[in-house]
């Protein structure tokens, strides 16, 4: 009987939701690591179980002061979240956006946090190895995808601004519409070039390492990239 009392104490149920919390965090922070992703293993376990705690708490409040609103906390959770994820997004001198997989993932894992301590332990599971699927390999999926298609975002560099002009006169001649153009100067060492980022669309379906090998041999071009 103390077996089963134990098991079934307020105290026991709380060190298993906050153990399958740093789990499911543990989960998803592993994939992030490995890729070398600014929140890792440890910022991810401690966002989970950090979330599980709010909602165990809030509970707790919600049984001894039966006018709380047991949600409160938890949605002050899912907005305040934001705020990290933010710290993870940045953005790189050739406009290149890192970091939304990541602030993603981690504003999940405190959802599946507010679960675990909620007790909704199937869902929260469920959503701890779906997030794993789609961080670590819809990625593969994603990229065949993204290479392939009509519209390319390419950061190009010139040695000269009449390059652009020949550049943009080339697009045209093969129908390619531009959305939108930047430009800029770069300084690396003690060259100067002319760096320009393209929004294009093709007139149909076109593969991007294709696009970017053929950039390169144009005259003028220095430097081709594709940007997300």
């Amino acid at each position: 009987m103390r077996i089963w009392s134990i098991i079934y104490s307020q105290e026991f149920i709380m060190t298993m939701k906050l153990l399958l919390a740093l789990l499911c965090g543990g989960i998803l922070g592993m994939e992030r690591e490995q890729k070398k992703r600014p929140a890792g293993f440890r910022t991810y376990m401690l966002v989970c179980v950090g979330a599980a705690l709010v909602m165990i708490t809030n509970q707790f409040l919600g049984e001894i002061y039966p006018d709380v609103d047991p949600t409160r906390m938890g949605a002050q959770v899912i907005s305040g979240i934001g705020f990290l994820g933010v710290g993870t997004i940045i953005v790189t001198g050739d406009n290149r956006v890192r970091g939304l997989t990541t602030a993603a993932g981690l504003w999940a894992t405190a959802c599946v946090g507010l679960a675990i301590g909620a007790g909704i332990y199937y869902a929260a599971f469920l959503v701890t190895i779906l997030t794993f699927i789609t961080m670590s390999f819809l990625q593969i999926l994603d990229n065949k995808i993204s290479k392939k298609t009509r519209v390319i975002n390419v950061y190009l560099e010139f040695e000269e601004i009449t390059d652009v002009g020949k550049f943009i006169r080339r697009l045209r001649s093969e129908n390619v519409k531009i959305y939108d153009m930047e430009i800029k100067s770069s300084k690396k060492t003690i060259d100067v070039c002319t760096t320009v980022i393209f929004s294009l669309s093709f007139p149909t379906n076109r593969n991007h390492k294709t696009i970017l090998d053929q950039f390169h041999e144009m005259e003028g071009v220095l430097y081709a990239e594709e940007i997300g």
